[in-house]
């Protein structure tokens, strides 16, 4: 069989991936009203989305070692059929409890994301690979542009569509590489190591790494400030501007817009300019600059206005993730990956509960003060990246 590009299919497997987790944003809180018969459903979606994240933190590493070992194609197969396979769950569930069951499941596949930098690390350059992580991001970022804006107009005509069309999304990601998808690297010899199976295990091999270390804590932070926007967005949306489905969608889709456009083309320009670190930081100052805007935002297309300066906050961090490949040898990628995924996934555990909290007490007052507690993260995420060891230019 003659295969394209790898590359491509790589790239196009993550978009459509972005996509079929973006369908659900916009309607997720109106899902769960109708199913919980509550109003306040921001607990609901900060522990749903917790749940997401702790069997990604449990699965990640999962599957970085046993791609290490079996190759990384059978483990993006199986995710991947485990994916549409959740979306069908959800797209019939009559009672909460199984909305839970099939985002559980969707946390587990949605860890192939790790064997997907793998996979890249595999086919790229060491001098290349920035600018490919980077394209990694704005793929992911493209997908965010496409389902949110389709997740919020099929949800306005019907709230289980959205997970319909997810299904059918990822099933077809899945015959895309079924059919066009080569192996990246020769499968190890030997059984699989079953102490690498253990999430806490790759952690401790990281934290024995005095380099790779603050890297990992920086992931860490930046990850749970992520989770913000997924917690908060629709329901701040609602709650300020009575924004309807669609307009929760095109607000994501515009800051998938930026986002796409900003780490597709600025990193490699903005790392040789300004070096890695004060690339980072000037993308801190950017996202605090923008959540401010956003908190004191009382008409919509203020939001609109900031989307650039959100954009401009993912620059660095494609520098961040080439630093830390360099910190391991070629057949430790997946284990990196795994760990890099691992730590995203345990700070999205208690990020989603904490914004979801913080939200629960100041949305009759002030709903936007909840982004003041993103900006507090990225401050605490600042001293780490000043003490980052970044190879001179």
């Amino acid at each position: 069989m003659k295969y394209m590009n790898p590359l491509y299919i790589i790239f196009a497997a993550i978009v459509l991936d972005a996509v079929g987790i973006g369908l659900i944003f916009p309607i997720l809180p109106r899902l769960l009203e109708e199913v919980s018969q509550t109003a306040n459903v921001a607990p609901w979606i900060g522990s749903m989305t917790a749940l997401y994240a702790v069997m990604q933190f449990i699965f990640a590493p999962v599957l970085g070692a046993l791609s290490d070992r079996l190759g990384r194609r059978p483990v993006l197969l199986v995710s991947l059929a485990g994916a549409a396979l959740n979306y069908a769950i959800m797209a019939f569930a009559p009672q909460l409890w199984m909305l839970f069951l099939g985002r559980a499941i969707a946390g587990l596949t949605g860890a192939n994301m790790s064997v997907a930098m793998a996979y890249i690390t595999d086919i790229s350059p060491e001098a290349q690979r920035a600018k490919r992580f980077g394209l990694f991001n704005a793929m992911f970022g493209i997908g965010f542009i496409i389902g949110p804006v389709l997740g919020g107009i099929l949800g306005d005509y019907s709230l289980r569509l959205p997970f319909i069309a997810a299904a059918v999304l990822n099933a077809a990601n899945l015959l895309l590489a079924l059919f066009l998808l080569p192996e990246s690297r020769t499968p190890g010899r030997g059984r699989v190591d079953l102490a690498a199976l253990n999430p806490l295990h790759p952690l401790r091999w990281a934290f024995s790494m005095k380099a790779l270390l603050p890297v990992t804590i920086v992931f860490f932070i930046l990850s749970g400030t992520g989770e913000a926007y997924g917690t908060c967005w629709a329901l701040w949306g609602q709650d300020v501007f009575r924004w309807s489905g669609m307009w929760i969608g095109l607000s994501l889709g515009a800051f998938g817009v930026c986002q796409s456009l900003a780490q597709a083309f600025l990193p490699g320009p903005a790392v040789r300019l300004f070096g890695e670190r004060r690339a980072i930081l000037g993308g801190f100052a950017a996202s605090c600059s923008g959540l401010c805007v956003m908190a004191f935002a009382r008409q919509g297309w203020m939001v609109f206005a900031a989307m650039p300066l959100f954009a401009l906050g993912g620059v660095g961090i494609p520098a961040l993730q080439s630093l830390a490949s360099r910190l391991v040898d070629e057949n430790r990628q997946g284990q990196l990956q795994g760990v890099l995924a691992s730590s995203v996934s345990l700070a999205s555990i208690a990020a989603p509960l904490g914004f979801s909290t913080v939200y629960l007490f100041v949305r009759e007052q002030w709903p936007g003060a909840v982004w003041f507690s993103v900006v507090a993260a990225y401050l605490a995420a600042t001293p780490f990246v000043l003490r980052l060891r970044f190879a001179k230019k």
